[in-house]
């Protein structure tokens, strides 16, 4: 009888966290800060890898988050995510106030089948081609207890990336982003709403090496979600002088994006515009994105009056 009532409270706190915060929801958008992150995780065989966002399953508007194809058979994924990996692979997210229960595990396998259905030829994509990966911060105890019951077998093979064994139609693994190995996949940990400042610092540490124009674009894809959902966290790390240089190495593109918006328009309230959303963009002070836009000494005074 205690279990059950802790269960029920554990249901309520769930739902108490996702009506708390629905509003936000609306403005963070979590799904393409997931397949950024996704591809960084990955980078290791990206050569080989083709990534697929909000592929469509048919006509009407049905989509799975992202589809991953290995073009080449035999090579094996270093990441311990991708380790499950064949020809063609579903991934579904699940954002932070997301539920996951048995009926949305069989809902994406649906998306699965309905992708194997729809080649243009017979067979042309073969089930034992074929897995599903679900990816959610919090582990879904309830949707395991379900599986179980179901006869199937859980069998945590890395720290967060559960394989779901036993009469399945494909090869499917649940992964628990929170809890993932830290030095491994900062990436995906700090899509939360409740950031680690480790987790923030390894990952912009490691976002300082890339040198690939795409795989910056997906770091500041992943920093502009992370940002927006743990300021707090951010404005920690934003103290530190070395790792300020490389957020806003990294987020030069975003910030000479808004320098040039001013200058084009010259006009006050586009230069008030453009300090505006790198503030809120990268919860920076007025001062500091007034830096960062290169401001005149003389006329900070007056904006940030207005601001």
């Amino acid at each position: 009888m205690a279990g059950k009532k802790e269960e029920e409270h554990s249901l309520e706190e769930e739902h108490s966290l996702e009506e708390e915060h629905s509003l936000e929801e609306a403005t963070i958008q979590w799904h393409p800060g997931f397949c950024s992150a996704a591809e960084l995780e990955l980078i290791s065989n990206k050569d080989v890898l083709a990534f697929q966002r909000e592929y469509n399953l048919s006509k009407a508007p049905l989509q799975m988050d992202l589809l991953i194809i290995k073009k080449l058979a035999d090579v094996r994924i270093e990441n311990e995510i991708g380790r499950i990996f064949k020809r063609y692979n579903v991934v579904e997210y699940k954002s932070p106030e997301d539920g996951l229960s048995i009926d949305d595990y069989y809902k994406t396998i649906g998306y699965a089948c309905l992708y194997k259905g729809f080649g243009d030829t017979v067979d042309q994509i073969p089930a034992q081609e074929l897995t599903v990966s679900i990816f959610r911060e919090r582990c879904p105890r309830e949707l395991l207890k379900a599986l179980k019951k179901a006869g199937l077998k859980i069998e945590q093979r890395f720290p967060g990336i559960y394989y779901i064994e036993g009469n399945v139609l494909f090869d499917t693994q649940i992964v628990v982003t929170g809890q993932l190995s830290p030095e491994a996949h900062s990436g995906l940990r700090i899509l939360s709403r409740n950031a680690r400042e480790e987790d923030v610092r390894a990952f912009i540490g490691k976002a300082a090496l890339l040198t690939e124009p795409g795989d910056r674009d997906n770091a500041e894809a992943v920093l502009q979600v992370s940002i927006s959902a743990n300021g707090k966290v951010y404005d920690e790390v934003r103290r530190d002088f070395v790792m300020c240089d490389a957020l806003r190495e990294l987020m030069k593109e975003e910030i000479e994006e808004e320098r040039k918006k001013g200058r084009e328009s010259g006009r006050e309230n586009a230069i008030l515009t453009s300090i505006q959303n790198l503030m809120d963009s990268m919860k920076w002070t007025a001062e500091q994105a007034m830096d960062a836009l290169k401001l005149p000494m003389d006329d900070r005074a007056k904006y940030a009056a207005k601001l």
